[in-house]
């Protein structure tokens, strides 16, 4: 009764307010919208709303388009209306009655659901109908549409106010949260060429697997440790290195690469090889590893001998310093039936091993490679180079005496050499010597074994030491100036010795202050 009491009173033009008095912003344009088309001849009986104010004027045009107009932007207001307020009332309990729109007369009515969400659902629903195209007064407080759409406040109703987006990950260019790529997981895409299903099972254990070295590749890694030893001969460093790299298997290998090694080097280099195996014995080798290290050198001997004519030699020199240094019992050169299969050389390096340990004292061993070039005291190299020079004299063999020089391992002391070959020149008062000389200063030369410094420091050091030559030597003088001019034709001779050579001082027939009288050949006796 009530909702058709309301609906005549509207119908005769008069509005009625609710128990709010509060008008939406919604009503209010609309009833604007309305009130311009009454005053255009809408509206048939001649008064006005809201006292008969003048309300702003309807454009000229068509009227019904403009109604459809209105009628459009109500729809839409309501609609905006109610996306804010509207899922308060459908959880009331179903208390609330659904929007509905009517339109009648040109004009618009509508009726509004009255249940809130605070209301509780005690609110009945109140139906206006615009028979004349006025728009009632609202039943309840609506947020005011300007307020709404210029507000700060999220529009998502599921988020919190406020809070981080993705945890303060998110956002235009930013990188993602700390930590997020290892958390992430890969696609795999199986149709991908590069699929591996066995690789890709989540169902895999993986265990550490450590390949076995073969021979080759552990003479690879060794050769650089043992040439470094060369440069620096620290013994524990050499350890420190093999115990990194050496396996169980390999141990054996260790001497047989040592040795190899040191055959394509010179003496001093061997004599570190043999202090090396004594220095691992006990640390990183025992006895048996050394001697299956020889076994293996003696079943490759033959091989060795292409590359080194002196390998048997050089072998027993090493087999007989092991023992010297207790590395491995004598019995292994002692006992040549117990090696199986033998070669010719194998047998010739035990023989002399066995002949080298077999003396009384095992002394000599321990120079069994001789003393290192810098090592050894100088009269002991004097004394060598002077061996070296009669023995070129007396074979003529070029090569030879560069072959010995080079064993010496003396670079630094070769002018001794030059002074040596000049004084023996000097002594020898024969011109067959001053020509081998000189081919062997000039062989010396162009094989660079003598530098131009140390050739030009022999000659100064004869040069300063002829007043004590001449004295054994009458004609030293003589014979050096013949050799200097013969050693210069060859070539090899720099201006600094050649414009330094002495000469004997003239002597004076006429003393001073004599006036310049000769002397007599005798002087008469006093009486």
């Amino acid at each position: 009764m009530e909702l058709e009491s309301n609906i005549k009173k509207h119908a005769n033009g008069v509005v009625c307010n609710g128990t709010d008095s509060k008008e939406s912003s919604v009503e209010r344009e609309l009833n604007d919208e309305i009130e311009a088309v009454e005053l255009n001849g809408g509206a048939s009986n001649g008064h006005h709303l809201h006292g008969g104010n003048m309300k702003k004027p309807l454009p000229v045009g068509d009227g019904g388009a403009h109604d459809g107009r209105i009628k459009r932007k109500a729809k839409r207001l309501i609609q905006r209306q109610n996306s804010g307020s509207g899922t308060g009332g459908s959880a009331s309990g179903g208390s609330g009655i659904s929007t509905t729109s009517l339109l009648t007369n040109g004009g618009i009515a509508t009726a509004v659901g009255g249940g809130s969400p605070n209301s509780g659902g005690n609110n009945a629903a109140t139906v206006s109908i615009l028979a004349n195209g006025v728009l009632p007064a609202a039943t309840g407080y609506v947020v005011p549409h300007r307020r709404w759409k210029n507000s700060r406040r999220s529009r998502n109703l599921t988020r919190g106010r406020g809070l981080p987006k993705k945890g303060g990950a998110g956002g235009k260019g930013v990188w993602g949260l700390p930590g997020s790529e290892a958390l992430a997981e890969v696609y795999e895409d199986e149709n991908d060429p590069n699929y591996d299903s066995e690789c890709n099972d989540r169902n895999v254990e993986l265990r550490e697997v450590i390949t076995e070295l073969t021979p080759e590749e552990f003479f690879k890694l060794a050769e650089p440790i043992v040439l470094e030893y060369y440069e620096h001969g620290d013994t524990h460093e050499v350890a420190v290195s093999f115990d990194e790299i050496l396996q169980s298997p390999l141990r054996e290998h260790i001497t047989s690469i040592l040795v190899e090694i040191a055959m394509d080097h010179k003496d001093s280099q061997r004599e570190m090889t043999s202090v090396l195996i004594s220095d691992l014995y006990g640390r990183v080798i025992t006895g048996k590893d050394i001697e299956k290290g020889f076994n293996m050198l003696l079943d490759n001997l033959p091989d060795l001998i292409l590359d080194t004519p002196e390998a048997p030699v050089m072998l027993a020199n090493f087999m007989a310093r092991a023992i010297a240094d207790d590395c491995m019992p004598p019995k292994f050169v002692s006992r040549p039936e117990e090696h199986q299969h033998l070669s010719v050389y194998s047998e010739q390096a035990l023989r002399r091993a066995d002949a080298l340990i077999h003396k009384q004292v095992w002394a000599h061993l321990d120079n069994v490679w001789g003393m290192g070039g810098p090592l050894r005291p100088v009269k002991t190299i004097t004394k060598q180079m002077t061996l070296l020079l009669k023995e070129y004299l007396s074979s003529r063999d070029v090569a030879e005496a560069q072959r010995c020089l080079r064993a010496l391992e003396v670079p630094h002391y070769h002018h001794e050499l030059v002074y040596e070959a000049i004084v023996m020149t000097l002594e020898s008062l024969s011109q067959t010597t001053e020509e081998a000389m000189c081919e062997l200063l000039k062989s010396l030369d162009l094989t660079c074994l003598v530098l131009p410094a140390g050739m030009e420091q022999g000659f100064m050091r004869v040069y300063d030491d002829m007043a004590d030559i001449v004295l054994d030597v009458p004609l030293a003088y003589i014979i050096l100036d013949r050799f200097v001019e013969r050693c210069n034709r060859a070539g090899f001779l720099t201006d600094k010795i050649i414009n330094n050579v002495p000469s004997r001082g003239r002597k004076r027939f006429v003393s001073e202050g004599d006036g310049g009288h000769i002397k007599p050949a005798s002087l008469p006796m006093r009486d």
